[in-house]
């Protein structure tokens, strides 16, 4: 019995097809670009979290779930194809949390054509 020959590797998965910029489209200290948003993370990053969550089309407990918002930033990252690691990943939404919740809420908004 022989083995099939692969003569085409298969390809590239799903991430990264929405690709616009390859980065975030706004950076980590620019909550002035959508006050509501701004407040909403400096005086309950936790609420934000969830309303990023359900925008971006995933449970809005994931907001509230340890590692959750990690997760997302990662997922989030992958399918807009901006670079970065997991590490980094889990470092700006460790000891960055509201800002980096609100850059992601703003990243939603923005691809979403909601700002």
């Amino acid at each position: 019995m022989s083995n099939p020959v692969v003569s085409k590797q298969p390809g590239a998965s799903s991430y990264g097809t929405n690709v616009q910029t390859g980065e975030w489209t706004s950076g980590l200290c620019s909550c002035c670009n959508d006050m509501p948003v701004c407040c909403l993370g400096f005086f309950c990053p936790l609420a934000l979290g969830c309303y990023a969550a359900s925008k971006y089309g995933e449970s809005c407990c994931l907001g509230a779930l340890p590692g959750g918002m990690t997760a997302m930033r990662t997922h989030m990252r992958l399918t807009y194809g901006i670079q970065g690691t997991v590490l980094n990943d889990t470092l700006m939404t460790c000891f960055c949390c509201p800002f980096e919740v609100c850059r992601m809420a703003r990243e939603v908004r923005s691809r979403n054509g909601e700002v």
